[in-house]
């Protein structure tokens, strides 16, 4: 007895679900034309919101492949500065008195890492870090004649810096492995290369501010699209630069250490400077500023974003206040044959909940063709020329987002209109009537 009562019970909703629903669907076939502008609405909202949030994170994700996926995590380096212990500060005869002391010179030290192979052994086997690159830094001059360009060079570990930081995705001309296959070979900055009017294949001379002095093969031309990067900066294996200064094969002064999870780069970085009495710097504090400027392209994305989706559903929300003005006649028959005001606000939540999805599918099928189509759009300039049309993301949660904000923005907008609807005296109307 007790299943035959369940059963009906569920049989009943079961009904009163099909029925709602179907109530539903013949008031807004009744009002077609402002349910589709509803739903247009929506779809609008939808589309823009993914398109446009698409496009801001290309352009963000970018901007990052500029910067941020060229600078590792956690560098290590020797830093030139002024020794600490002064001799004063070692006589114990002077430790009690107040030290003043200025015009003090940097210390006389190599910018060398002395211990950078026990360094990497040791990061190597640190699971936090994905892979490290040593690297040569130093200041060069670019001989043209009797004309001397102040630059640098970088010597470097071709395969770990392409495994790490896309190395040969910015080498416009040549390949990034040709450091390693010829000797003596260099990667100039395209604007280095204009300004010494060279191509791939030329030879040319660079010297330290000691007088060292090497004849290099131009195998490459690097653009990062930052001229004054590519204004500067040139690349050549560690041995090449090892070779110029004439240093061993374990000279090396930068360590660039890349982790799994970037956010780590803060804490770890004065903890290396601890454990291997080194000076590190971390990503996360020297671009803060940029950093701060993808932030804030983000919240300027979101917000025009959910702004829009915001209007739709003020739209959707005047529409189902008119259609509850109109229906006030079928509101009273429908609860003086037996319908409650909950039954009543279930018919038009659910006419609002049809518009929110019909109108958030479309949305995001607009939003997927809009994005389609802003990624075959053109977009070649000469500062970046591994770039040839408009950035995009294809991320799933966009979608997600796009069709969450859809149902929760019309179900909102509808249930207070649906509230009122519940409220009708059907006595009040008939007699009005």
């Amino acid at each position: 007895m007790g299943y035959l009562k369940i059963s009906l019970s569920i049989n009943h909703k079961f009904m009163s679900f099909w029925l709602i629903l179907d109530i539903a669907r013949t008031l807004l076939l009744a009002k077609a034309k402002q349910s589709v502008i509803a739903a247009v609405g929506v779809t609008f909202g939808i589309g823009m919101f993914i398109s446009m949030i698409g496009f801001m994170a290309g352009l963000n994700k970018l901007m990052d492949d500029l910067i941020l996926n060229r600078t590792p995590h956690i560098l290590i380096y020797n830093e030139v500065a002024a020794n600490k212990n002064q001799p004063i500060r070692l006589s114990g005869e002077h430790k009690q008195d107040y030290h003043f002391i200025r015009s003090i010179k940097p210390k006389e030290a190599d910018q060398e890492i002395h211990n950078s192979l026990a360094i990497i052994n040791a990061l190597k086997h640190d699971e936090r870090v994905l892979g490290l690159a040593p690297k040569i830094t130093t200041q060069v001059f670019y001989n043209a004649g009797s004309l001397d360009i102040n630059g640098i060079i970088y010597g470097i570990d071709v395969a770990a810096e392409e495994k790490l930081f896309a190395f040969n995705s910015y080498v416009v001309q040549g390949k990034a492995q040709d450091l390693e296959k010829v000797k003596n070979s260099i990667i100039l900055g395209k604007g280095i290369a204009e300004k010494l009017m060279v191509e791939p294949g030329d030879m040319i001379q660079v010297s330290t501010a000691k007088g060292q002095r090497l004849s290099l093969k131009v195998v490459g031309i690097f653009q990062l699209g930052v001229a004054e990067i590519d204004a500067a900066q040139s690349y050549a294996s560690l041995s090449t630069i090892q070779n110029l200064l004439g240093k061993g094969s374990h000279y090396v002064t930068d360590i660039q250490v890349k982790l799994h999870d970037i956010n780590l780069a803060k804490d770890l970085a004065p903890r290396y400077k601890e454990i291997f009495e080194v000076d590190t710097r971390d990503i996360i504090t020297s671009n803060a500023q940029f950093e701060t400027g993808s932030s804030i392209r983000n919240i300027i994305t979101y917000a025009v974003s959910v702004t829009l989706l915001i209007v739709a559903g003020f739209g959707i929300y005047n529409i189902l206040n008119m259609m509850i003005y109109e229906k006030m006649d079928s509101i009273a028959i429908m609860k003086a044959t037996g319908f409650s005001g909950k039954d009543v606000k279930h018919i038009f939540l659910c006419l609002s909940l049809i518009i929110g999805v019909a109108g958030g599918v479309a949305g995001l099928i607009f939003g997927l063709i809009d994005s389609l189509l802003i990624d075959q759009v053109p977009f070649e300039t000469s500062s970046l020329p591994t770039l040839k049309t408009m950035p995009v993301v294809y991320n799933p949660w966009y979608y997600i987002i796009g069709i969450t904000f859809a149902i929760a923005t019309t179900y909102l907008a509808g249930f207070f209109p649906a509230k009122r609807a519940s409220q009708v005296d059907p006595v009040e109307i008939i007699r009005g009537k």
